[in-house]
């Protein structure tokens, strides 16, 4: 099976202190957590998610990316548009599939692969 040239994914994203930008973009507020806090709280999260309902709702309640706002929807994308441990961990999912944590230098994130 060839691998797909584009991946449509949501994610919940909680940063750091030693994030690119320490900055909530979607409540705009300054993140003053440890890469453990963050690593702490994605785990957290992703023990609550049992559904793509619980994904979207925990996106919108807890995520620090502007894609908050859509349940953490960020539409569809190919390869070389994200940061690269992003799109290794969103290319190498199945539709449906929740990945593990992933790190970049954005902060920690878990990815729900939609299409």
């Amino acid at each position: 099976m060839s691998s797909p040239t584009q991946v449509r994914a949501s994610h919940i994203l909680l940063k750091h202190t030693g994030s690119r930008n320490p900055v909530d973009s979607y409540r705009n507020k300054q993140v003053t957590r440890s890469k453990q806090d963050a690593i702490d709280g994605i785990e957290q999260i992703k023990s609550q998610i049992s559904s793509h309902e619980d994904f979207v709702r925990l996106a919108q309640e807890f995520s620090e990316c502007r894609s908050a706002a859509n349940g953490g929807d960020l539409g569809v994308f190919g390869r070389g548009q994200m940061q690269q441990q992003f799109e290794e961990a969103a290319f190498a999912l199945q539709v449906g599939e929740l990945s593990g944590l992933v790190d970049s230098d954005s902060g920690i994130h878990i990815i729900l692969r939609l299409g």
